[in-house]
């Protein structure tokens, strides 16, 4: 019985002893995995933040660069869903041929996936569009230059000129205001050279930017997504041929009007009688 009793003492003396050991070792075990955990976090959070300040920085040198660009032409080739009654997304395109003089000078040459053309120019007094196809022109007077005339043409006239933007000096400082999140998403190579491609969220508005790396930094491709619209379409525009000192002369803004051209107002510009008592697309037979 002597002898038994101690073994037992001795076995439990032992077991002691080993817990003792292993103790120390299965903390340390343990503290190296949550300083690993931790060191993974803080590794992890900090290159989130490295990738947001990349981010910022591609998209601000792109605004400031373009807002203090004196002159520049580019082509750009873009294409839009337009969500049908049924609920399909029809996709159309439109070619356009920008050229900016600042500070009064804007010439925007449209054509549409179905052929039809417009011209857009502003001369800084005014704004004029020509319609071709149906042998009519429209035009406003505004002074003060490219952003005030820009400015005028969306909200007063309520006319659509998509990207408008980023033919404003304003372009840096309505981006900071707009945009709500971003993020960088990856370094890639488009037309064969290295671009920033960062993401964003406006309250509106989801966009993407792919922006060329170096001494200019211009936008390649943007995509835009209408989140709050129904079937959420988008807006993706490919541009081209940038060239940063174009050889412009004034006449290049100025209107013309060619033979028999026929002036009308803008919409915006009609008094509100005109629509008074109109009959609905239902009751005339025509079609939205």
């Amino acid at each position: 019985m002597q002898n038994k009793r101690q073994m037992r003492i001795g076995t439990a003396l032992s077991l002691l002893y080993l817990m003792i050991l292993i103790a120390p070792v299965a903390w340390a075990q343990k503290q190296s995995s949550e300083e690993s955990e931790f060191s993974r976090m803080s590794s992890t959070s900090s290159q989130i933040v490295k990738e947001q300040a990349t981010a910022k920085d591609a998209l601000t040198r792109m605004a400031e660069f373009l807002a203090k660009a004196q002159k520049f032409s580019v082509n750009i080739k873009s294409s839009y869903e337009v969500q049908q009654e049924s609920g399909q997304k029809i996709e159309f395109g439109e070619n356009r041929k920008v050229i900016v003089s600042r500070p009064n000078g804007l010439h925007i040459e449209a054509e549409h996936s179905d052929g039809e053309k417009h011209l857009v120019l502003y001369d800084g007094r005014h704004i004029t569009v020509f319609t071709p196809s149906e042998n009519v022109y429209a035009q406003a007077t505004k002074i003060g230059g490219i952003d005030e005339a820009v400015m005028y043409f969306l909200r007063d006239l309520g006319m659509r000129l998509p990207l408008a933007l980023l033919l404003t000096t304003r372009l840096p400082e309505e981006l900071d205001r707009r945009t709500q999140t971003l993020d960088y998403v990856e370094e890639t190579v488009m037309d064969g050279k290295p671009v920033h491609h960062v993401a964003g969220r406006t309250e509106t508005v989801d966009y993407q930017v792919w922006i060329t790396e170096g001494a200019n930094p211009l936008p390649l491709q943007i995509v835009l997504t209408y989140k709050n619209v129904e079937g959420q379409p988008y807006y993706r525009a490919k541009f081209s041929d940038w060239n940063l000192n174009p050889k412009v002369k004034n006449a290049l803004f100025a209107f013309t009007p060619p033979k028999e051209v026929r002036k009308i107002a803008f919409v915006a510009q009609l008094p509100k009688t005109v629509f008074e008592g109109s009959a609905s697309p239902a009751e005339t037979g025509e079609q939205k």
